[in-house]
């Protein structure tokens, strides 16, 4: 993947934030330089994985620029909890758009700098799953088409959250929203229905394609990095979990993420000009059970009556992940 694996073996000193690495290797946030992109006062949820994901990506993104960066930002949740007229928690160049056009808006950007002379100013679009897969999808496909300078990242929580937990192009199949009961013969999203926005980014052949999660926050801002380094449109797709619409406790917002890529119910990897490059293996592979049964939206599946052939069915679609995304190490090990 884009950076080195570390492993460390020492907690609660001042190893943390990983300052006892050469400075190469250390995360942005260890920095006291870093910028504090998304600062406090902000009025997100206990446990949000959107805040703590744009903390990691934007920080990054500012130190790979030098802090030369415009940040476009889509209607959302991370709009609405960053910026509650008149305040903001962004200390940063940002502009907020409407929900379905901050690729468009941060293609104008671009080609305003562009027509300025100015290519040491960089470009960052963000937006949710609904502003990017569903609302901003023609506009994301058409910065794609035209390989616009931008990176565009999609901060995935699975739904539309700020406005009521209602179902997405990027709600996963089985998951109850408040516009997917779990009734009737199957129960909360249907199978078949959404999008993925990685593979088709892909497709699009442009620069560079990543995913992430916020349980790997090394890897975000390695990927952030890697992201910079390159001219054109790009795009990273990152978990990023919500205790309220996925009925999780606040304090489990991490490992929920980390049983996300160990059941390979989400893939993590890295492409380039549409051809996969490298991909974060499952160090130890768990049932997709593991990952369900914490998540209230999930709980038809295993109460009053267990649905079996339910958990078989999205057990299907992680071991094809885990074959499509060679996620295993030892391929004989996937059934």
């Amino acid at each position: 993947m884009s950076g080195q694996q570390l492993k460390y073996y020492q907690v609660g000193s001042f190893a943390v934030g990983n300052r006892l690495l050469d400075p190469q290797d250390r995360t942005v946030q260890s920095e006291r330089e870093r910028s504090n992109s998304l600062t406090c006062g902000h009025r997100a949820c206990q446990g949000c994985g959107e805040a703590l994901g744009a903390r990691y990506a934007l920080d990054a993104a500012m130190r790979a620029t030098s802090g030369q960066l415009i940040a476009a930002n889509a209607t959302g949740c991370l709009e609405v909890f960053s910026t509650p007229y008149p305040e903001s928690s962004w200390q940063i160049a940002w502009l907020h758009s409407l929900f379905g056009n901050a690729p468009a808006v941060s293609t104008g950007i671009a080609a305003a700098l562009k027509a300025k002379g100015r290519t040491d100013v960089r470009v960052v679009g963000q937006g949710g799953d609904g502003g990017t897969v569903d609302i901003g999808f023609g506009c994301l496909s058409g910065m794609f088409e035209r390989n616009d300078d931008v990176l565009f990242i999609c901060y995935d929580n699975e739904a539309y959250m700020n406005t009521g937990v209602q179902r997405s192009g990027a709600t996963p199949a089985a998951a109850r929203t408040a516009t997917t009961d779990a009734v009737g013969v199957h129960p909360g999203e249907e199978f078949g229905r959404g999008k993925s926005a990685p593979l088709i980014a892909m497709a699009h052949e442009i620069p560079y394609v990543a995913t992430a999660t916020i349980a790997d926050l090394h890897d975000l801002e390695a990927k952030v990095q890697r992201a910079m380094e390159f001219r054109g449109a790009r795009y990273l797709h990152v978990l990023v979990t919500c205790p309220l619409g996925w009925g999780t406790a606040s304090r489990d917002s991490v490992g929920i993420a980390r049983l996300a890529t160990e059941t390979g119910i989400f893939p993590v990897f890295e492409a380039q000009d549409g051809e996969v490059t490298a991909s974060s293996k499952i160090r130890r592979q768990l049932p997709v059970e593991e990952y369900l049964r914490p998540q209230k939206r999930f709980r038809h599946l295993f109460e009053p009556e267990r649905r079996d052939d339910v958990i078989a069915a999205i057990q299907e679609r992680a071991d094809r992940n885990i074959r499509r995304f060679s996620l295993l190490a030892d391929p004989w090990r996937v059934s």
